[in-house]
């Protein structure tokens, strides 16, 4: 069974997120060969403060 972790900034509506698990799991069980039901996403979402990119605090941009 397939397993999709998806890390990103909080803030990403429930749509936003519905429709990137539908467009990925779709892509995954055509690419991996197997069926869309056994494609589990799952969505961490991160503060902005616990995220940092360059040296910097997310935070502070």
């Amino acid at each position: 069974m397939p397993m999709i972790r998806v890390e990103l900034l909080k803030g990403r509506t429930i749509a936003q997120k519905r429709e990137f698990a539908e467009v990925v799991t779709r892509e995954a069980a055509r690419i991996l060969k197997c069926a869309p039901d056994v494609v589990d996403v799952v969505f961490q979402d991160v503060e902005r403060h616990d995220w940092a990119s360059s040296g910097r605090l997310e935070a502070d941009r």
